[in-house]
């Protein structure tokens, strides 16, 4: 029997980052843990190239950009859509998760989902490097362990 699993090594590999400016001072916190993620697995400072865009509804366009190409092994989406007093914020999150998930399934590259969709300020925060953890880190660690999954399955 093989068995593939992805290796926490981010030696060697490049990522890219797509991360919403709006509700940025949550996302440049899952910024700082997807970063702080890639580094502690070996990644360096040349290899991880961030792309700024309005909102989360911009990410998966993005996203499917950088995955289209060969400049990368795996790309991470960080955002922040916290609910407000419409459904709004219901509609933006689910095309979003939809768009990052059709752009993981339309490339040949890992395309890793850390936009979070808290209810509330404070659950965000929670999400954002406090007692829920950081989801940016989580969604880094997930993107290094699928990149090298991939690279094995090649």
């Amino acid at each position: 029997m093989k068995i593939f699993e992805g290796k926490l090594s981010a030696e060697g590999l490049k990522f890219g980052i797509v991360i919403s400016r709006f509700n940025e001072f949550i996302t440049g916190k899952l910024l700082e843990g997807a970063v702080d993620a890639l580094k502690r697995n070996g990644a360096d400072d040349d290899d991880i190239e961030v792309a700024w865009v309005p909102g989360s509804w911009e990410i998966p366009a993005v996203a499917a950009r950088m995955a289209r190409g060969d400049k990368y092994d795996a790309v991470i989406c960080l955002g922040a859509v916290i609910k407000g007093d419409t459904a709004h914020w219901q509609y933006i999150s689910t095309q979003v998760t939809r768009g990052i998930a059709a752009a993981g399934q339309e490339s040949a590259i890992p395309v890793s989902y850390g936009v979070i969709t808290p209810y509330t300020l404070e659950q965000a925060i929670e999400r954002a490097g406090t007692k829920a953890g950081n989801k940016g880190f989580d969604a880094a660690m997930a993107a290094i362990e699928m990149a090298n999954l991939y690279k094995d399955l090649a």
